[in-house]
């Protein structure tokens, strides 16, 4: 059931006495709107930082060069960009056209390109780059009719705007605002948008987003504006000539994990929250169940209780299990997410080598061990009774 309506308008807002002058009227966001609207063209480099909700410390932080470009014959993101490692742009990391996006996948040396064929969604899942994606947070904030209230404070040299949505189901912004499918493991779908506003520019220059599995905060600079011509624009200009080109959906690896099984696992050696080493071959027990976790992930975090509950189901001779965080390398973040979720089964973090050795490019991903160290099983995602079911069969089959 939706919360009540907190606002269905600017007008309401308006009452906040943290606006003064010519920024007390949504006349204000109209301008910063059609300043946003105007940009045909950018460059620009973006500090990304990750969080997790209750850490405060960035689980990831990155810096990347943007070429980006509106695009009217896209009728979705209706915006066409490439991202760089640095603005020499030698190494492309990510591009959009408009009719595809490219990855670059440095483990096996591919170009991993997805024109939408595999996944028919009616919108596609991908986050615009900065001036695209405040511009249809303010233009949401400006049209919608959801239950929503907005924030202003007037900074003197900036507008602070912060923007929760209630609605049943999360609303992301890819393009225009999308509201995600209801999850069985997002037990709040609130919204948060904050948006940080130049006065002297009229325009953004950091936004936060923050869900209940994650916080992003991009912040730009340099930005160029209008010097780009999007008919130069081909993203193959910035394939390594080197890497193969594999159309998304085809044998890659997102199937590797499967052809693995009958095979050695790889060993490995990764550090505990508390600094310790820890090998598989210092795991004594006849079966070992390894899962490939992060701390933002939805169905990880359900699949808590069962493991916590395998974990002492089973003698340790006979039973081991081990998490391995994916996609942070921080071990504070590691202590908080072990306190909040009340466990203290091992939780190692992972390195590029071993999440490159077992494949893993989704989460959570559970491999199970013999005693000889053989990968007898794959179980890819979390859908609780169904797994554990399966999980706790598998582990008894080879007891």
């Amino acid at each position: 059931m939706k919360k009540p309506v907190i606002s269905l308008s600017l007008t309401v807002l308006l009452l906040l006495s943290s606006f003064v002058g010519s920024f007390a009227s949504t006349d204000y966001l109209r301008r910063v709107l059609n300043k946003l609207e105007d940009i045909e063209s950018v460059r620009f480099w973006a500090e990304m930082q990750t969080w997790h909700p209750g850490d405060n410390k960035a689980a990831h932080i990155a810096n990347s060069y943007f070429e980006s470009y509106r695009n009217s014959s896209d009728t979705l993101l209706k915006v066409s960009w490439a991202r760089f490692d640095t603005d020499q742009k030698r190494r492309l990391t990510f591009a959009y056209d408009g009719k595809m996006k490219v990855v670059r996948n440095d483990g096996p040396k591919e170009m991993v390109v997805d024109s939408f064929k595999v996944k028919h969604l009616p919108f596609r899942p991908i986050a615009t780059p900065f001036y695209n994606y405040t511009e249809n947070i303010i233009r949401y904030i400006l049209e919608n009719s959801d239950s929503t209230s907005v924030e202003y404070v007037d900074r003197g040299t900036e507008v602070y705007l912060k923007l929760t949505i209630y609605e049943d189901r999360q609303v992301e912004f890819f393009g225009r605002a999308h509201y995600l499918s209801q999850n069985p493991f997002t037990f709040d779908p609130t919204s948060i948008y904050e948006l940080w506003i130049n006065k002297e520019t009229d325009l953004p220059y950091k936004v936060r987003r923050e869900m209940e599995q994650s916080i992003s905060v991009i912040s730009v600079s340099d930005a160029e504006f209008n010097t780009l011509n999007i008919e130069n624009f081909m993203v193959s200009d910035y394939f390594p000539k080197d890497y193969e080109i594999r159309e998304y959906g085809q044998k890659g690896i997102e199937n590797l994990p499967n052809e693995m099984i009958g095979k050695k696992a790889a060993d490995w050696t990764l550090q505990t929250v508390n600094n310790q080493d820890l090998s598989l071959s210092d795991l004594k027990s006849k079966v070992i169940l390894l899962q490939f976790t992060s701390v933002s992930c939805g169905p990880c975090k359900a699949s808590i209780p069962f493991l916590k509950q395998l974990s002492s189901e089973y003698k340790e001779a006979d039973f081991d299990f081990v998490a391995i965080e994916s996609t942070s390398n921080n071990p504070a973040v590691l202590k908080t997410y072990m306190q909040r979720n009340a466990f203290d089964y091992k939780f190692l973090l992972a390195t590029k080598d071993v999440l490159s050795k077992y494949s893993i490019s989704s989460y959570p991903l559970f491999f199970l061990l013999d005693e000889n160290r053989n990968i007898t099983n794959v179980v890819n995602g979390y859908g609780q009774e169904k797994t554990d079911e399966e999980i706790r069969t598998l582990i008894n089959n080879l007891l």
